[in-house]
C-alpha cells in the first residue's frame, strides 16, 4: 500500500489550512516548483518524484515506507531539486491536516499535487471479502478525500495550483473481477470532475489520469499480455498532460482511450457475459 478532514464551514472552505497562509514562503523552493506526491514510494508516484527533482522541484514525498523515502531523498542529492520525506499511512486521516500544514511550510507554498496511493488486492471470482473491500475504500478513496480537501481549499485561496488524481480504466464499468476497486476509481473520477468544475473559476487545474496496464508492484500479478508500459514512461506522460491544457481526463498510455470507448459502448446484457 502506497503512502495516504477537516470539518469546515462554508467560509473556511475558501481559506488555506489553519496556520498557513496562501502566500506563505518559508524560503524553500521557487514558486511553480513546489510539489506534493502522496503514494511516492513505488510505481508512478516514485517515478514522478524522481522526474520532478531532476527538474528542480522541491517535492514532499509521502508514503508508508520510511526506507524507500530515505532512498528517494538520498538519490535526490546532486540534482537541482530536493525531497522532503514524510512517512504516513493514508488510513490515518486524522494526521492529514497537520501534514498539509507541514508540507506547505517546508516547501514555502505548494503548486502541484498528485494522489497516487492505491491498493488492489487479489479478489477471487466468488470471493466477497469485506476486509479487502474496505481497505480499497480507505486507501483509494477516503485517503484521497482526506488529502485533497485541504489542498483544494489552499489552491482555491491562492487562485492557482494543479491537482492530479490517479484513477483507472477499471472505473469505466462494473467489472466482475474487481468490483470495489473499480467502484473506488469511478467515485474518484466523479469527485475530480466536481472539483474541476468548482475550482475552474479560481484558475486551479484538476486532471484525471486513467492508466491502463502499468508496470508497478500493484500489477505484478496481472496478465502481461496486456502490454504494460513502465512506471517511468507513465509518469512522464502524466506530468506532460498535467502541464498542458488539452486534456482534463487522459488515458495513459493514450492507446487505452479507444479501448475504454469500446468497453463503455457494450450493452450491459452483453458486458456481463465477458471476462473483461
Amino acid at each position: 500500500m502506497n503512502g495516504s478532514q477537516d470539518p469546515t464551514t462554508a467560509q473556511n472552505q475558501a481559506s488555506a489550512p489553519a496556520g498557513v497562509s496562501a502566500g506563505s514562503s518559508a524560503g524553500a523552493a521557487a514558486k511553480g516548483k513546489r510539489a506534493l506526491i502522496v503514494g511516492a514510494s513505488s510505481g508512478m508516484g516514485e517515478a514522478m518524484v524522481q522526474q520532478l527533482v531532476a527538474e528542480g522541484y522541491a517535492v514532499a514525498a509521502v508514503a508508508r515506507r520510511q526506507d524507500r523515502l530515505d532512498a528517494l531523498a538520498a538519490a535526490a542529492q546532486g540534482h537541482p531539486g530536493r525531497v522532503v520525506a514524510i512517512a504516513h499511512d493514508v488510513n490515518r486521516v486524522d494526521e492529514v491536516p497537520g501534514l498539509v500544514e507541514r508540507v506547505i511550510s517546508e516547501l514555502g507554498g505548494l503548486d502541484f499535487y498528485v494522489y497516487a496511493a492505491g491498493v488492489m488486492p487479489d479478489v477471487e471470482a466468488e470471493e466477497y471479502d469485506t476486509e479487502k473491500d474496505l481497505l480499497m475504500v480507505d486507501v483509494n478513496l477516503s485517503g484521497f478525500i482526506a488529502w485533497t480537501n485541504p489542498i483544494a481549499r489552499y489552491f482555491h485561496s491562492q487562485r492557482s495550483g494543479t491537482i492530479v488524481g490517479i484513477g483507472s480504466i477499471a472505473g469505466d464499468r462494473g467489472r466482475k473481477g474487481a468490483p470495489v476497486y473499480g467502484a473506488t476509481k469511478a467515485a474518484m473520477e466523479t469527485l475530480l470532475e466536481s472539483l474541476r468544475n468548482r475550482l475552474a473559476e479560481r484558475s486551479v487545474r484538476v486532471v484525471t489520469v486513467k492508466p491502463g496496464m502499468i508496470e508497478t508492484p500493484m500489477t505484478e500479478h496481472l496478465d502481461k499480455l496486456m502490454m504494460p508500459v513502465s512506471a517511468k514512461r507513465a509518469a512522464k506522460e502524466i506530468l506532460k498532460v498535467s502541464r498542458g491544457k488539452l486534456w482534463n481526463t487522459r488515458h495513459i498510455p493514450l492507446r487505452w482511450l479507444p479501448v475504454s470507448l469500446v468497453i463503455r459502448s457494450i450493452p450491459s446484457f452483453l458486458f456481463r457475459k465477458t471476462s473483461i
